[in-house]
């Protein structure tokens, strides 16, 4: 995985999460992303300039030089380096595209683990997903 131009941490036990990944990396054909999970080890001490917090609320995208995308806008820098992407990423330049991702991306991520497993899910912790 090194060399790689960017790197996106996810939450690992989300089955949504890690399905959605999966999908990602089939469309990553010039592999320039490294895909880890939030729980895997050294990912604090290798990105500390990202809370702890940040990796339970959205996805973190980082790129070269260490900037740093989280939620709705890591999906749209996504978007414009996969070369699938391309063809959809236009869509966050109409107006108030940005804001309505954003709003819809924090709305799924609270609830992922309802949405990804139901209630019968060992994994899902008990904080994240709940009403707010």
């Amino acid at each position: 995985m090194k060399g790689r131009s960017y790197t996106l941490v996810y939450d690992g036990e989300c089955r949504m999460c890690t399905h959605s990944t999966q999908r990602l990396i089939g469309w990553d054909t010039a592999h320039r992303i490294e895909v880890t999970p939030s729980q895997a080890a050294g990912v604090m001490a290798r990105f500390p300039w990202i809370p702890a917090a940040a990796y339970t609320e959205a996805i973190q995208l980082v790129g070269p030089g260490g900037e740093t995308w989280q939620g709705a806008a890591a999906i749209e820098q996504l978007l414009t380096i996969l070369p699938r992407g391309r063809w959809i990423a236009w869509v966050f330049s109409v107006p108030f595209v940005r804001t309505l991702a954003d709003r819809v991306y924090r709305l799924v991520a609270r609830n992922r683990y309802r949405l990804g497993c139901s209630e019968h899910c060992q994994s899902r912790p008990p904080h994240v997903g709940s009403p707010d």
